[in-house]
């Protein structure tokens, strides 16, 4: 089941629901005509009780329903909930919903059977007023809830849709080390690129479309080489994206130290990935060929075969290679990246199920 966070609609606040309420209650109490006192006043504050609180439990109930379950999410979608705001926290507040509307739905009940039960006047309105302060403490338990859920829902709607039926690449590596500029020059994504660390302060996909197949590549935050607990909740995000929804992790490094990372903070960080995630195809390209002294020996191997090749087929493009053998680009002169492009949709094509009886986790719900 695939989560769309931009589809969640705004959460009102305690207050807001609680207008809501009283106000439509007042409305259906003055629709309310019968020519006997008794009976009128009855059926008025009856409804006003009832109304009241059945358009509040009902906001509640379909708030709710209208979050995503954790139990029905992909694995990828929880662990970024977990990262950015908490699954214990997701589940306490939406079950606080539930309470109140149920809560709310029984005083209700309660008090219209006061009202009902009785010819006096005085008893009509004390039972109205006694419902009417026993939903509002009910909504004030709420409200924190409501609040939670609203500041919730805006750091929730940053967060990337992935469609894990199609394939997956994730790009990661330490700050500034180029992988925005590596994603925008292979795909739809339009990432920004600066010459500062953390420049991605959340998860961006991009598109690449080869051979009418859908490709997305996610564009992680940078990763420190510090301990798994020391991380932050921007850092848990990547590590979510890498080990949830991969089907090849792009590993990048910066020989040149531009970054600000030193190469041995790179490959302990490198090496940290690889014993968190040992079941994950990793490939380590180098970037930033173009500031190599020299330039790669197959440069203009390269390039030139890039620059022949019409688009059509799956012809076996030369990589560009540095001094050590490791497979290289150069996204600002566009070298190294077709040929890069069609190693990861072999290895995408390797790593994918094949079995024609599997379905996608969650096919099966609405």
């Amino acid at each position: 089941m695939k989560v769309v966070w931009r589809d969640l609609t705004t959460v009102l606040t305690e207050e807001e629901v609680l207008d809501k309420g009283f106000s439509r209650a007042k409305k259906a109490a003055d629709r309310v005509d019968d020519p006997v006192k008794v009976f009128r006043v009855r059926k008025q504050l009856t409804r006003m009780v009832q109304t009241a609180s059945d358009v509040m439990s009902q906001y509640l109930e379909d708030t709710g329903k209208s979050w995503p379950s954790l139990d029905q999410m992909p694995l990828f979608d929880r662990a970024m909930v977990d990262a950015c705001v908490g699954c214990d926290d997701y589940r306490h507040h939406l079950s606080m919903l539930g309470w109140g509307a149920k809560q709310m739905r029984k005083i209700a009940k309660q008090n219209a059977a006061k009202i009902i039960r009785t010819a006096r006047f005085e008893i009509m309105h004390d039972a109205r007023k006694e419902a009417y302060g026993r939903i509002s403490s009910i909504m004030r338990r709420v409200g924190s809830s409501l609040d939670w859920l609203h500041e919730s829902r805006m750091i929730l709607r940053q967060l990337p849709v992935i469609d894990q039926v199609n394939p997956t690449i994730v790009v990661c590596g330490a700050p500034n080390v180029g992988k925005s500029a590596f994603i925008s020059s292979l795909s739809s994504g339009n990432m920004e690129v600066n010459h500062y660390p953390f420049t991605t302060k959340q998860l961006h996909v991009g598109h690449f479309v080869h051979r009418r197949v859908p490709h997305q590549m996610v564009d992680t935050p940078g990763l420190l080489d510090r301990p798994m607990d020391s991380r932050n909740a921007i850092e848990m995000q990547a590590i979510a994206a890498i080990e949830n929804v991969g089907d090849l992790c792009i590993f990048l490094m910066d020989l040149s130290e531009d970054c600000g990372t030193t190469l041995d903070e790179q490959h302990n960080l490198l090496e940290e990935i690889k014993r968190l995630l040992p079941d994950i195809d990793m490939m380590v390209v180098v970037s930033k060929g173009d500031l190599m002294n020299p330039l790669p020996n197959n440069w203009d191997e390269v390039s030139d075969a890039e620059a022949n090749w019409d688009g059509e087929g799956e012809p076996l493009l030369p990589v560009l290679l540095d001094e050590e053998g490791c497979v290289t680009i150069s996204a600002i002169n566009n070298v190294g990246i077709i040929a890069l492009r069609l190693e990861m949709v072999r290895r995408c094509k390797e790593n994918m199920q094949n079995d024609p009886m599997s379905l996608p986790e969650g096919w099966h719900r609405d």
